[in-house]
């Protein structure tokens, strides 16, 4: 009887044991990916149309730390950035950009930091996809995160929709007031006069709304397939290069983009004298709006081990985009830079997009409604004010 009690203490011992290694490894600390913002997080605003300062794009840096908390050398990372998804009911300023991919790259990180600038075009939570692999085969286990940044709707956006609002209660809140009063109504009609003028202006301004927001987006649809077509005709496979410093640039890819898709650039060094691929040259790349001449992307890195440079990203702006790739050639006798950059520039023609019908139809819902809602709270104004002063 002793010995089977000895055995079973053993054997709940060994389960404890277990049991305490199993919390401790699962409490133990894992690689990560760290995510920071410039500005912080609490006060990144989305794009604004038309802004009268100039707007920066947000800089994202993400650093691979091991589980030790230290960064992880000779690194691959590979990020995407997604959208906020579709929300029809409450659509933000650009609701075709609404649940697509931002922006898709994959970069050498000799410190496991990897560093974009890029502009937020919409409220709502973006997610983050970031794959971090060793370069040397299984220098480490490679780390899949999923991280998300929010971004509040801009206040100036509250501020307007506030006062548009406030005019649409009042359009209503008067007509409500001269229907709900006193008038006589002639033999053979079904309302009195004023009130049959005003609901006859208030259908005609309506249709003439709605038509002028439809034939508007068609047309400028139809605008941007043309010059889409024109541009696809006059520059395809179009190739930018240059040969500078002994460094021979060539930058390929999509001539044309459209609003809510992936656009493909590929950066290809060579050196002239070798004949041989460029390797591990610092390389900046910016996008620029040409219209209001602002940034919409950067990027600072170098190219891989076949003198090349890949990425995808999209254009949420349906004007015209210049991309610009800047190398500072390193000398290979001195540890400064070539005086001399090499620079080569692509312009992009951009086909905008309009927003989709079902939206436009439900943003006019609303704006009927609060008419509505004020031409309501007037007639019954109107109505307790006849019944104390008669």
């Amino acid at each position: 009887m002793t010995t089977n009690k000895n055995i079973l203490i053993a054997a709940l011992a060994l389960i404890a044991l277990a049991c305490l290694r199993l919390s401790g490894i699962a409490q133990s600390p894992q690689p990560t990916v760290k995510l920071t913002t410039e500005p912080p997080i609490g006060q990144l605003l989305p794009f604004e149309a038309e802004a009268t300062t100039p707007q920066l794009p947000v800089r994202l840096t993400l650093q691979a730390l091991n589980a030790a908390g230290k960064p992880l050398k000779a690194a691959k990372i590979h990020l995407t950035i997604l959208t906020p998804p579709k929300n029809p009911w409450f659509s933000s300023d650009f609701p075709i950009v609404e649940g697509t991919k931002l922006l898709d790259i994959e970069t050498i990180a000799p410190s496991g930091k990897v560093q974009v600038e890029q502009i937020l075009p919409i409220r709502g939570k973006y997610q983050l996809l970031v794959n971090v692999t060793p370069i040397v085969t299984n220098q480490f286990k490679p780390i899949q995160q999923t991280l998300t940044l929010f971004v509040p709707e801009n206040p100036v956006k509250w501020r307007n929709f506030s006062i548009l609002v406030t005019i649409l209660l009042l359009v209503g809140l008067g007509g409500g007031w001269i229907i709900g009063g006193k008038q006589k109504i002639q033999p053979g009609e079904i309302a009195p006069e004023r009130v049959r003028l005003l609901l006859s202006g208030a259908t005609v301004i309506a249709i003439a709304t709605l038509l002028f927001v439809n034939i508007s987006a068609e047309l400028a649809e139809s605008q941007a397939h043309e010059h889409h077509s024109h541009e696809d005709s006059r520059q395809r496979e179009n190739a930018a290069i240059t040969t500078s410093s002994g460094i021979k640039l060539e930058l390929t890819g999509d001539n044309n983009a459209t609003v809510g898709q992936l656009a493909n650039f590929k950066v290809l060094a060579i050196d002239t004298k070798t004949k041989k691929p460029a390797s591990n040259l610092a390389l900046k790349i910016k996008t620029i709006q040409l219209e209001d001449n602002w940034v919409a992307f950067a990027y600072t890195g170098t190219t891989d081990a076949k003198g090349e440079f890949e990425w995808r990203h999209q254009f949420f702006d349906g004007a015209s985009h210049q991309i610009e790739v800047e190398f500072d050639p390193k000398n290979d006798t001195a540890s400064e830079f070539i005086p001399l950059r090499v620079r080569v520039k692509k312009e992009i023609a951009v086909e905008g997009i309009a927003p989709p019908l079902p939206g436009r139809l439900i943003a006019l819902a609303y704006f009927t409604g609060i008419i509505g809602i004020g031409l309501l709270l007037g007639l019954g104004l109107r109505q307790r004010t006849a019944e104390k002063f008669p």
